[in-house]
């Protein structure tokens, strides 16, 4: 009998993954007390499965979704999904989450082909080895302890199916999940479950919901006993446990180290700080990636630590004491963010290191339901929203005002490319009045002007004449404007030309086809033909343009 799990199946667990995560973010947010009551652990866990998905509909982009036969299969999507949950892990419950889906990748992978219950069974059991190992001490009560129970129901279970084996293992995390109530003493005065170990019951339920168990056997997920109100009481509950003897919660990627230094991070971690977890993907040889959290005091310790390992990158901090108190029963964490909505993974890391939350588009334009949800993911009370398409603006208009009405103040700059998006991102200032800022982010994106290129695949009229196969059309303000034989003729007419009204500063963006020397050339065009202007070059990613430029 063919294997019930596949690329598709892994598809279909992570949507329901996400969408069960955003029905229930808030209430995870509200009894979240453990180890800090900084009420982010629901958040955490969804924005890490959002990033495991993109990063699985960018393994299958080219290939299509859903997959195919002859495309990649099983394994690939499941590495894919781990890999995109490491990189874009969100505090300590979303590291632990990226364990849990590195386990069923590595799995997967060695099942070679026969993904069966067993592969489920050693799945679960290998998630649990890895999140254990990656936490440096360890408590019972805690999701760890949920994700120790569902992996020995998985072992123990008598049935041969996948479905029963989830089905086990989610009965089993239901029932763990009630007692750690029992089992940490800030949860116990408190009254309620641990947040993290109810954001991995939510996964484990949709994967049983998705390999078939029928709804009406879904086990009944407890809720807290006494209702946290996300606040003084279970805050107080928090720092008395000392928790707050750490301020700042440091999180960064870390390359180019081995398993031996990896280890002596930890250790360095551990000595200035708690709630350390490093965890990696797997590969050997010096060439893998991890992802580093830690609580602490001293920032610069903590970073100097992650030097003397490797590579630090992506780094990010965040202090307790800025959290927005709970007189909106905590749901927003921050005062201020900008989400901007990009194409191509290269563009996206490059809003995220200029300060922007990103949502991810693969060709198809987000809707509006998906930009609620991203809005609401920000968890900052003030969003300055970029669309950066025409085809999205429609939809986010819509988005803020359903998040409005929620109680978000969301204001749409109109941007109608990315970088008009970038442009104003950069003039952004979190210490200016929201007023003054989003004035001065939409005079920035609109002194932008923008054009790109594409390659002509048929014979059609232009406005500037006939074209044919394999010409190069120059776009600006939707029209084509000028013909050229190759891109890099067409992106130095086309700057040329966009230079003509003026301008300070051309930025080009790479598509993900197009070869580095086409901006290596544009750029030594410009700074002899136009040596006022200063010239930046980067990859954006792009599927549909081999070059986007943006003149300021």
């Amino acid at each position: 009998m063919p294997s019930i799990i596949d690329a598709a199946l892994l598809g279909r667990w992570t949507a329901a993954s996400t969408a069960a995560l955003e029905r229930r973010c808030a209430e995870i947010d509200d009894i979240n007390v453990f180890p800090v009551a900084d009420g982010d652990t629901g958040t955490n866990m969804l924005l890490t499965m959002r990033a495991a998905g993109d990063e699985l509909r960018r393994r299958f982009r080219e290939d299509g979704w859903p997959p195919t036969p002859d495309g990649p299969g099983c394994a690939e999507a499941a590495a894919a999904l781990a890999r995109g949950a490491l990189v874009g892990a969100r505090g300590n419950s979303g590291v632990i989450l990226s364990q849990v889906l590195r386990g069923m990748a590595e799995a997967i992978a060695d099942a070679a082909g026969a993904v069966d219950a067993g592969a489920l069974r050693a799945g679960l059991e290998r998630a649990h080895r890895l999140a254990r190992a990656a936490v440096a001490r360890p408590r019972e009560g805690t999701v760890l302890s949920v994700l120790q129970a569902a992996a020995e129901a998985a072992r123990d279970c008598g049935g041969d199916s996948e479905r029963e084996v989830a089905a086990a293992a989610t009965a089993a995390a239901v029932a763990a999940l009630r007692m750690t109530t029992g089992q940490l003493p800030e949860l116990a005065a408190a009254g309620v479950v641990d947040a993290g170990g109810y954001g991995l019951v939510v996964v484990l339920d949709a994967l049983a919901t998705a390999l078939g168990r029928p709804t009406d056997e879904a086990p009944d997920v407890p809720r807290s006993r006494v209702r946290a109100a996300r606040g003084a009481e279970a805050l107080t509950t928090s720092r008395e446990s000392g928790a707050d003897a750490f301020a700042y919660e440091v999180m960064f990627l870390l390359d180019g180290t081995d398993d031996e230094r990896v280890a002596a991070l930890r250790a360095d971690l551990t000595a200035v700080g708690d709630s350390v977890a490093v965890v990696g993907d797997g590969t050997t040889g010096g060439t893998g990636l991890w992802n580093v959290h830690v609580h602490c005091n001293d920032i610069g310790a903590a970073v100097e630590a992650g030097i003397e390992a490797g590579r630090p990158h992506r780094v990010t901090v965040m202090r307790f004491e800025d959290q927005v108190p709970a007189a909106d029963g905590g749901r927003f964490t921050r005062e201020r963010a900008v989400l901007m909505v990009v194409e191509g993974d290269e563009v996206a890391e490059l809003a995220r290191e200029s300060g922007a939350d990103v949502v991810e588009r693969t060709g198809t334009p987000p809707g509006a339901d998906e930009l609620v949800a991203a809005l609401a993911g920000t968890r900052a009370r003030h969003v300055v929203l970029l669309p950066d398409d025409p085809e999205v603006t429609a939809h986010a208009e819509r988005a803020a005002s359903a998040a409005r009405r929620d109680g978000q103040e969301v204001v749409v700059i109109p941007t109608s490319s990315v970088l008009q998006g970038l442009s104003a991102l950069a003039v952004h200032d979190p210490a200016r009045r929201p007023g003054d800022d989003v004035v001065a982010m939409a005079e920035a994106a609109a002194g932008t002007r923008t054009g790109g290129l594409l390659v002509a695949e048929s014979e059609a009229l232009t406005w500037v004449g006939q074209c044919a196969p394999g010409d190069v059309l120059g776009i600006s303000d939707g029209e084509v404007v000028l013909i050229a034989p190759d891109l890099s003729v067409g992106a130095l007419w086309l700057a040329h030309r966009m230079l003509t009204a003026g301008g300070e500063l051309v930025t080009a963006l790479l598509g993900a086809d197009a070869d580095a020397d086409l901006g290596e050339r544009l750029a030594e065009d410009l700074r002899r033909t136009h040596p006022e202007v200063d010239v930046l070059v980067y990859r954006g990613g792009q599927a549909d343009y081999p070059l986007v430029l943006g003149v300021e």
